[in-house]
């Protein structure tokens, strides 16, 4: 049985209560979530020596997540990543949503989910507790259509597992795209750059991003570009190259084609820290993963222990359906039918090496 402990975080700008919720696990990994935004704000996960540390990247306060531009921790929604032209078509009928972006939307635009309180309760089953958040979203909110119910469940496991679920149902066809916005940073979240970290993704495809980080259509493979993580390299190796998908980009900020099946978890990616030890696994059962290596943390903003996040500090593995993928019929479409429950699942799976 884990250890939950709750305690109040602060007030929403509505003079709401926000809370921090906290869970230990049997081996002592520690998981701090709030209901504001259904935010990771912490995560302890131990080294090779036995250390702990805080491995992704928050805020001590409630208020700084009121803006929070870098999306620390957040459950992004209605949808995640951009849709180009902030506009999509569905069943005839064109819905026009937040120019956050430049001209495109981006995480569901300027009031995304991660700025909204949920409704929070905790469980446990057999292998972990749950922490559960709860929203509905109304018809038409950030522009989309349907009356959406969605539940986001954060699982840590006593295998050393941070379980993501995610539940939709929704009273008309919609779009959703969930996702899970954590910077990490195997090292300790104020360790400084995660350019040593290495990565391995099982990919041999990502998809073609513009200027404005739009897909278009075009799958590239990753063969014989700073791209091919099919076998683990360190992140510094092919940050700074001149190939324009890094130019345009700034670094690495490309969705990469899944190898997975639909309800089917797979290991996609791994994550390793040489100096810790640390050795995060990703799985999911979604079509994509945008590897994003923090290259617009300004460092504007300290984080928790007055740390200060400046360019490439942490890097999040968003598991995700394609950017953009609605105004591009030949990628695997993020529709929901209106009565139809959607669900997905990504897990990361702490080790140490």
């Amino acid at each position: 049985m884990s250890v939950v402990e709750k305690k109040v975080f602060g007030l929403t700008k509505e003079g709401k209560e926000a809370d921090l919720y906290t869970v230990v696990n049997k081996n002592g990994l520690k998981a701090v979530y709030t209901n504001y935004g259904a935010i990771l704000v912490s995560l302890f996960v131990p080294d090779k020596d036995g250390n702990m540390a805080d491995v992704v990247l928050g805020y001590d306060v409630l208020e700084k997540y009121f803006e929070n531009d870098p999306n620390l921790g957040a459950t992004i929604g209605r949808h995640a990543n951009r849709i180009g032209g902030a506009k999509f078509e569905l069943n005839g009928v064109t819905y026009e949503l937040d120019k956050n972006d430049g001209k495109n939307n981006l995480h569901g635009g300027f009031d995304g989910y991660h700025k909204r309180l949920w409704d929070a309760k905790t469980y446990d089953e057999e292998d972990g507790t749950v922490m559960e958040f709860a929203y509905e979203s109304a018809d038409m909110d950030q522009g989309f259509p349907g009356n959406l119910k969605v539940t986001v469940c954060y699982k840590l496991t006593d295998a050393n597992e941070l379980v993501i679920s995610y539940k939709g149902i929704c009273d008309k066809d919609t779009v959703l795209n969930l996702t899970n916005h954590t910077y990490f940073n195997l090292a300790g979240h104020n360790s400084g750059t995660i350019l040593d970290h290495k990565v391995w993704i099982d990919s041999d495809e990502f998809t073609f991003a513009d200027s404005e980080s739009i897909p278009n259509g075009d799958i590239i493979k990753v063969e014989g570009t700073p791209m091919d993580f099919r076998v683990e390299k360190a992140i510094r190796d092919g940050i700074d190259s001149d190939y324009q998908q890094i130019v345009w980009g700034k670094g690495y900020d490309h969705n990469w084609v899944l190898k997975t099946k639909k309800g089917e978890l797979s290991l996609v990616a791994t994550l390793k820290d040489e100096k810790t030890g640390r050795f995060m696994e990703t799985y999911t059962d979604l079509p994509g993963m945008q590897f994003y290596s923090g290259n617009f943390l300004k460092g504007d903003v300290n984080g928790k222990d007055d740390a200060v996040y400046s360019i490439r500090t942490g890097l999040c593995f968003e598991t995700q359906y394609y950017p953009n993928a609605i105004n591009v019929p030949s990628f695997e479409q993020p529709v929901i039918k209106a009565g139809e429950e959607f669900t997905t699942v990504t897990k990361y799976a702490f080790k140490t090496v």
